[in-house]
């Protein structure tokens, strides 16, 4: 009877998740299809793509070996080599020891710009941070890399200077 119940029970297992297997499977086809037919470059095409590009002069960044709480800002410097008003909705950084400034208002065609990064070199060792940018360009995202090592200072050594008054009645009257 208990294995009955089990090759019962193994029956339905099976069934269930081929039977889920092909409805996702069917699931995935169609909308693809429909992506696939709207975004054809062909005539009589219903979407409109941007014409707004964003070309970076470059993308990654090494600020090489600095050491503790030096500066980690440097500028990304972009153009607009589109033919439409380039909107950078958002930059995001990888972390919170990563923080973007960029343009607010949009970038004209033929225009320039400047995504600032900055990096908190309070953190000591290695690293590689990201900020993807998000915009209306052809390309509507886009990574920026930063890189480095950031090393420890190493504290200056001081000798306690001498105290006067702490010692006995005899060192004091000195």
């Amino acid at each position: 009877m208990k294995k009955r119940i089990l090759i019962l029970g193994l029956s339905l297992f099976f069934t269930v998740s081929f039977a889920q297997e092909k409805k996702s499977i069917k699931a995935t086809e169609q909308p693809v299809k429909a992506i696939t037919a709207n975004t054809s470059t062909s005539s009589g095409s219903n979407v409109k793509a941007s014409s707004a590009e964003i070309t970076f002069a470059k993308d990654i960044h090494d600020f090489g070996t600095i050491n503790k709480g030096d500066n980690g800002t440097f500028e990304f410097n972009f153009k607009n080599s589109g033919k439409e008003p380039l909107i950078i909705s958002n930059a995001q950084g990888s972390c919170g020891c990563t923080v973007p400034q960029w343009p607010k208002e949009p970038i004209a065609p033929g225009g320039t710009g400047v995504i600032k990064v900055t990096y908190d070199t309070k953190r000591i060792g290695a690293f590689t941070k990201t900020v993807t940018i998000t915009s209306n360009a052809q390309t509507s995202s886009k990574v920026l890399t930063i890189k480095g090592m950031v090393n420890d200072i190493p504290a200056e050594e001081t000798f306690p200077a001498k105290k006067l008054g702490t010692g006995s009645p005899l060192e004091n009257s000195k």
